[in-house]
């Protein structure tokens, strides 16, 4: 059976660095090493979409619970860690836009406590640029003042790495990763899910180096229909009106594949609580907690609400990756440049593009699809970036 770090794909210095780590911290509870002999309280891992931020974070935790101190990925360490239900290692995925400061202090307060199982308390955050400036000071002071056996493991895009303050950045230890090559991607789909080579290949390159998105364009026609629309994009821009409509259809694209995402999970959260209060009873007692509920039940909507907002920027934003990588493949093409094309059943399109646009026009769209993300990165509304993009588009 693989080890906990077989999923990281491409990231072979990175392995490295934590398998030491997690031996080291090993060493210091069997007391045959010092703390900071290659282990420290606080990481921070880094790299594009795709690149497997949270994928190492979870591995690391793995490894630190592993009663092997190696992240064998056999013993009930690693399998309780990478299935989520490890006692000492709590894991933080948003929902909403951000994470706010209730929920990082009864982290923080949690995570201070003595670990079950003898090894370590493990707090992963997997989108840290996420905090609020009030949970991230929360976070600060126990990074600043970390229990002995806590480990904060924060993962933040390489992209925007000031999105995590300063101090928080300056008392962890940094692991980079990077894309991973589209061959190691398509081999690993191949090895472990059983896609055909050139199935494999066509959706390692298409999905830029992010395994679970290359696995779903290998195996789900929606998402490949998905981007097939965001790919027509640019031959659709033909005037103003065209260029309103597209910002429409790709809005609307990314609220539905969005509604989809999250439509089951929600009705499962109302059903439950709507349970839990009590629906369906009858008496005074019954009518009483229905009129006590209705506040549970808006907030619970409050955070579906935030939760779907999130969903539809992250669907957005891979249409936006899509569209990124066929200027890319155009302004290469216009300047000769000796390399794959992204999106290789687009290739003759943006050499199309490259031919009428030449090199900067084709860097002026990159730009123009590189600015958009920026913007709805920054909470503008993504109607405005989006319309604002497809105009840019046009105009050229």
């Amino acid at each position: 059976m693989p080890d906990v770090f077989a999923e990281l794909v491409g990231q072979d210095e990175a392995v490295d660095t934590l398998r030491r780590a997690a031996t080291a911290a090993a060493g210091v509870l069997q007391g045959t090493a010092t703390p900071g002999a290659g282990m420290t309280h606080a990481w921070i891992f880094t790299g594009p979409p795709g690149s497997g931020r949270s994928v190492a974070a979870r591995a690391f935790a793995a490894a630190l619970q592993c009663v092997h101190g190696t992240g064998c990925g056999e013993c009930p360490g690693c399998h309780t860690t990478l299935a989520g239900t490890h006692a000492d290692v709590r894991l933080v995925v948003p929902e909403g836009l951000s994470i706010g400061v209730t929920e990082m202090r009864a982290l923080v307060l949690r995570a201070a406590s003595t670990p079950s199982g003898g090894r370590w308390q493990v707090v992963v955050v997997t989108d840290a640029d996420r905090l609020t400036e009030a949970a991230g000071n929360a976070l600060l002071k126990a990074i600043e003042e970390p229990p002995p056996r806590t480990v904060f493991l924060l993962c933040a895009p390489s992209t925007h790495p000031e999105d995590v303050s300063v101090t928080i950045r300056s008392r962890c230890r940094l692991v980079p990763l990077r894309q991973p090559p589209s061959g190691a991607v398509a081999e690993v789909l191949v090895a472990r899910d059983g896609i055909d080579p050139e199935t494999a290949g066509w959706a390692a390159a298409a999905a830029q180096g992010d395994v679970e998105r290359a696995r779903l364009l290998a195996r789900d026609p929606q998402a490949q229909q998905r981007r097939a629309a965001v790919l027509a994009v640019p031959r659709r821009l033909t005037g103003v009106g065209a260029a309103f409509d597209a910002a429409s259809a790709l809005i609307e694209a990314a609220e539905a594949e969005a509604e989809a995402a999250v439509a089951e999970v929600d009705a499962a959260e109302k059903a439950a609580l709507q349970t839990a209060l009590g629906a369906g009873g009858t008496g005074r007692g019954a009518a009483g907690a229905a009129r006590g509920s209705a506040g549970q039940i808006k907030e619970l909507e409050k955070r579906q609400k935030s939760r779907a907002t999130r969903a539809q920027r992250d669907a957005l934003d891979r249409a936006l990756v899509d569209l990124a990588g066929f200027y890319r493949d155009a302004l290469a093409a216009a300047v000769g440049a000796p390399v794959a094309p992204v999106h290789a059943d687009t290739a003759e399109l943006a050499g199309a593009g490259a031919r009428k646009w030449a090199a900067e026009g084709a860097l002026r769209r990159l730009e123009a699809v590189l600015t958009c993300r920026t913007a709805i990165a920054a909470n503008v509304k993504p109607r405005i970036a989006v319309e604002a993009m497809m105009l840019a588009l046009w105009k050229g």
